[in-house]
Order: C-alpha cells, then structure tokens, then sequence
C-alpha cells in the first residue's frame, strides 16, 4: 500500500483515523496505530511481517540486556547481536543477488542467484532499529521496557516504508505522552496534502517525460533529449521523495508525533556540501552520527571515513554499482569542498557555485538512474553528442513543448515558493484569517485534483520504495 493510492485515501486512512480519535487513553491510540501500521505493512506481502516483528523482538530484548548490563562487555555483546542481526538480515534480503553476481564475474565459479524478494522499507527501519540501539548503548535515551510500544516505535505506518528514519529520541517523549491539537491536525493535513500534489501531479508526470527520453535508445538520443531527461529525472527524484516525506511528517503531526524534516529546498544549495545537509537528512544525520567517526584500525581517520561513509550512502540505495559510484561520486566532491576550505569557497562569485553545483548533482543523478554500465556510458557520451547523436530533433523538442509549463512549475516549486507566499499573506492586514481559508481552499482544490488524476491511473511509481 501506498500514500498515493485511492484505497488509502478514503477507505484506510479515513477508518484509522476514525479509530486513532474515538479513544482518548494513549494506550488506546498507541494500539490502533500499531493494528493499523502492521495492516499497512502486511498489505502487499504478509509474510515481511514475520521478519519486521521477529527483528524488533530480538532487538527489544538487546536493548534490554545493554540495560541490565551497562558498563559491561555483556552489553557490548548486546549491541553486537544487534548489529550482526539487523546488518545480517539487511544484507541477506538486499544484497546477497549483488554479491553473487559479482563473484561469478571475477571467478570461474557459476553460483545461481537466489533472486530473493527485498521486504519493502527494511532499509528504513533497520536503520531506526540501530539508531535506538546505539542511543541506548551511548546513554542518549532509556531503554523501552514496554514491547508493544517499541514495536509502534519501529512499525509506525506514516514513515515504516519510505522514511524519513525517525530515532527513537525524537518521538520517546510523545510515544507515552503526546497530543493531537487543532493546529497540529490542521498543519498535518495541509503538509499531507501538499506532499500527495508533488508525487501526483509534478513527479509522476516527470516520469513519463523520462521514460520517454531516458528509457529509450541512449544511442540516437539527442544531446538536448539526454538533458531534459536527466533533468526531469532529478526532479523526479526530489519531488517523488520529498512528497512521500511531506507525507509521512504531515500523517505523523495529525497523530501528535512531530518528525524531523528530510528535506530543505535542496536545489537552492550553493555547494555540494550544502545539498547534502538539505538532502534527505535524515540519512546523512545517520551516517555522520554513528559512522563518519568511528574510528578505522585504532584510529579516527578523516577522509577514510569520509569515503566510507560515502560508499555506504551509495550502497544503502541500492544493490548495483551505479548506486556506489554515485555515493562515491559525490564524496570526491565533498572531500574537494573540504580541501579548498569554507572561506575560500565563500570566496567564488555564487552566480559560479550555483552552476558549478547544480551541473554536479543532475549528472549524479544521471548515474543514479542507469543500473547497467553501458547505457551509462551512452549516456555521458550522449551529453556531448559522441554517440554522433544529433543536437536535437522533432520528437525531443515536441516532447519539451508539451511539458514546458509542468517543467516550468517543478523549477519554480523548487524554490521556498509557498512559505514565502503564506508569510506574505499574514503581514497582511487580515492575514492570518485569508491564510487560513485560502490554505482549506487550496487544500480542497489540490486533493480533488489528485483524486481525479489517481482514477485509472497506472503511472504511479516511487523510486525508494524497496529502499
């Protein structure tokens, strides 16, 4: 199941919802959300929700052991059973295709692949499962006595499949103690609803412009096709991602859980660096808090780490070196930054570091999007015209003409256009009452429109839903 799906809509959510406010004990609530989140999760496959409850069980019980044994290497072994099962589980599920594969090319060896189907969101809450485990080893939070409320913590449905990673230190106060204000419901559903208008009408429209032009023959596409398609690609990718986001925050702000921001208009960035604290932060914060300074052979090693770090962010997206080469694409641009040094990049003119970093980041994601090397190849060679493609041609510049105004708007929404807007709005004389009706109106207009737009709709893609 997915956010943007007319079952959720108005069959799922709406009873959830109806069950979530029609008791008032915390205990009560706590429960639906775990009913319903386990509903949600077993709604595509069942059986991942034996290894989404069997996980949590054992590491329910780590956290307990790291408790009881504190300052001992009892709780050490409790982390490292921790570790090796979450990791374990994570690689088996995730990778064990990749490794195969690779070992058959480099040895004379034929292993079949076990083709193994990825449980949906493990990556997401492996990674919270660890968060909690490391915080609790560190002393950053208590330890959950109560099993049923870490499995709400770990099964929590708005951010289970498609994050953002939420620690157990941003909700621990609000899983016992939490309420649902008319501001909090009120800001939910508009973030909710904001975010379903960029999945629905901006990233699946994207889609198709890069199906059209990415997924075809590289060979003949045009210089001016292999741009625009990796440009929508890139913009696909934010407003696919950052929806889904706006939409697990917005669904939890109704429940009365207030989840970190993932991300920050990330195309207004001036460097690299810079995109990647405004990039799905919620990962970067997770690889800088528990990787990036772990020490290496005894020693805290920076740029080892750096790259490390990087390899993994690359890795976790994805089982095929293209994810891998484009984490560590973009960690030679960061150790650059770092080599040159905040004051001197402070120094270029910004009209330069904006280009400089949005030429950066849309290649990137030219690399994101080809999982097989020789298309890859064709693209880059396609960008300068070294396939002997044409400049442009009729089909391209049609396609271009018929989405100019959708390509137009994903620019523009890339950019802080409505907060700047509201704000304006609320100077104004009467501003908070026009703000608030002109926010149920746009509300009202913006889920019809996706309602009408998701009837008989099979363009429907989520790039990070097996992440």
């Amino acid at each position: 199941m997915v956010f943007s799906d007319l079952f959720f809509l108005y069959a799922f959510l709406p009873l959830c919802l109806l069950m979530y406010f029609i008791g008032k004990p915390i205990g009560w609530k706590n429960a639906m959300l775990i009913i319903f989140s386990l509903i949600f999760y077993a709604w595509g496959e069942p059986l991942w929700i034996i290894l989404l409850i069997d996980s949590t069980i054992i590491n329910y019980c780590c956290g307990l052991v790291i408790e009881h044994y504190r300052g001992t290497k009892l709780a050490k072994v409790g982390v490292a059973i921790s570790l090796i099962v979450s990791l374990g589980l994570l690689g088996v599920f995730k990778y064990t295709d990749f490794v195969v594969e690779n070992l058959n090319a480099i040895l004379p060896i034929d292993i079949p692949a076990p083709h193994i189907a990825l449980p949906i969101g493990i990556s997401f809450y492996t990674f919270q499962i660890l968060s909690y485990i490391l915080d609790a080893y560190w002393g950053k939070v208590k330890v959950q006595h109560n099993p049923m409320k870490f499995l709400m913590f770990v099964s929590l449905f708005p951010q289970l499949v498609a994050g953002p990673i939420v620690r157990y230190g941003v909700i621990e106060k609000e899983i016992d103690d939490r309420r649902s204000t008319a501001e909090d419901i009120s800001q939910g559903v508009t973030r909710f609803i904001v975010g379903l208008g960029k999945k629905v009408i901006l990233a699946n429209n994207l889609y198709t412009i890069v199906e059209n032009t990415l997924g075809g023959n590289m060979e003949t596409l045009s210089v001016f096709g292999c741009w625009f398609g990796v440009a929508c690609y890139a913009l696909y990718i934010l407003f696919d991602f950052s929806g889904y986001s706006d939409m697990a925050i917005g669904l939890g702000r109704i429940f009365g859980f207030h989840f970190n921001e993932n991300f920050n208009y990330p195309f207004i960035c001036k460097n690299i660096t810079e995109f990647w604290q405004r990039w799905h932060i919620s990962l970067g914060s997770f690889f800088r808090d528990y990787l990036l300074y772990v020490p290496i052979f005894g020693k805290r090693r920076q740029y080892l780490s750096l790259f490390l770090v990087w390899f993994c962010t690359g890795l976790w997206h994805g089982a095929s070196w293209n994810y891998i080469i484009w984490g560590l694409y973009f960690g030679v641009f960061i150790f650059i930054e770092r080599k040159i040094g905040n004051k001197r990049m402070r120094k270029i003119p910004v009209v330069l570091t904006h280009l400089y970093s949005k030429l950066v980041i849309v290649l990137g994601f030219g690399i994101f999007y080809f999982e097989d090397m020789g298309r890859l190849g064709l693209f880059f060679k396609g960008l300068v015209g070294a396939n002997g493609n044409a400049l442009t041609n009729i089909a391209v510049q049609t396609t271009f003409m018929n989405n100019i105004f959708l390509f137009a708007a994903a620019v523009l929404f890339c950019f802080p256009v409505i907060p700047t807007l509201k704000k304006w709005i609320v100077t104004k004389a009467n501003g908070a009452a026009i703000s608030g009706t002109a926010q149920i109106v746009c509300n009202v207009v913006l889920l019809a429109v996706c309602s009408i737009m998701l009837v008989n709709n099979t363009n429907n893609p989520f790039a990070y839903w097996n992440f």
